[in-house]
């Protein structure tokens, strides 16, 4: 089967791209409007953009009826937020936070969500979250001013929080922190099995 996407509907584009680029990690974004208002939302278009400087990616698509949404636009007034990854444990009250709060009313505080302060930014993390990256905003990029239409959000990074049950010494253990991945429609991955391959090193040109 192949398509031209000039004959598709977005609703179908949609389907293709989130069934087909899978598993995606969730950055679990808090931010503070410029009124001191929390907000939480999850996003699965993420990712890394560079590692010197550190620069995360995480792509806003807005809804048919809503162009701009509340992380976005908090974001943009006030220029920091904290990157929460999603975990295992965390799915259900991550999942919660997902419904249509009202601008003015806090994810946050409307499920009791546990935060931490931040070290060098003003929006809190969330607790339950074993690694934070607290942010600032480098840069946004509009892909398509339209419903649907992306927003490329560049994060520069600032400061990284490791709970000490998911470190191996100083790093990570992917094992240990069993990150969720988000497939198309509402289904969810784990990382609970793991193949281990070693990169092979290229072969040398014989004589």
């Amino acid at each position: 089967m192949f398509q031209k996407i000039s004959e598709l509907e977005t609703p179908q584009i949609y389907h293709h791209l989130v069934h087909g680029v899978v598993p995606r990690p969730i950055a679990w974004v808090s931010t503070l409007s410029k009124e001191g208002i929390s907000n939480l939302a999850p996003y699965s278009f993420f990712s890394v953009a560079s590692v010197n400087p550190p620069v995360l990616t995480v792509t806003a698509v807005p809804s048919r009826d809503k162009l701009e949404k509340d992380t976005l636009a908090n974001l943009l007034e006030t220029k920091e937020c904290v990157v929460n990854v999603v975990t295992e444990d965390v799915l259900e009250i991550m999942n919660e936070s997902c419904a249509d709060f009202a601008h003015n009313q806090s994810e946050i505080d409307a499920l009791n969500i546990e935060t931490l302060a931040s070290e060098m930014i003003q929006p809190a993390g969330i607790k339950a979250a074993k690694v934070r990256f607290e942010c600032t905003l480098r840069d946004t990029i509009d892909i398509a001013k339209q419903p649907a239409g992306g927003v490329l959000i560049l994060l520069d990074v600032v400061g990284i929080h490791i709970d000490d049950s998911v470190a191996d010494g100083t790093q990570i253990d992917g094992k240990t922190l069993k990150a969720l991945g988000k497939l198309g429609g509402n289904d969810y991955s784990t990382v609970n099995d793991q193949i281990t391959l070693a990169r092979p090193s290229a072969p040398k040109n014989s004589a």
